[in-house]
């Protein structure tokens, strides 16, 4: 029996998962306010009109933050391109 067909199964295997691990990393918050943002975020995206709310007054609060999240985060603002 040859071993041969079983790891070249396994390197691809650890690839896919490997590759799938790098492209589903999600944002990570710096501190609390941020994290908090990031969570109305996603609720914002699944459909959420109040987190959307939420998301907006937290950006507005700050005019640094605002700046500081468009160029760390481009595509959330898509629309302005």
């Amino acid at each position: 029996m040859s071993l041969r067909p079983l790891i070249t199964a396994a390197l691809v295997a650890v690839t896919i998962s490997g590759t799938a691990a790098i492209v589903a990393t999600p944002a990570r918050a710096q501190d609390a306010v941020e994290a908090e943002m990031i969570g109305f975020h996603r609720l914002c995206e699944q459909g959420d009109r109040k987190a959307c709310v939420r998301f907006g007054i937290l950006i507005g609060r700050n005019e640094q933050r605002h700046a500081d999240w468009r160029r760390a985060h481009g595509d959330w603002w898509w629309w302005e391109r």
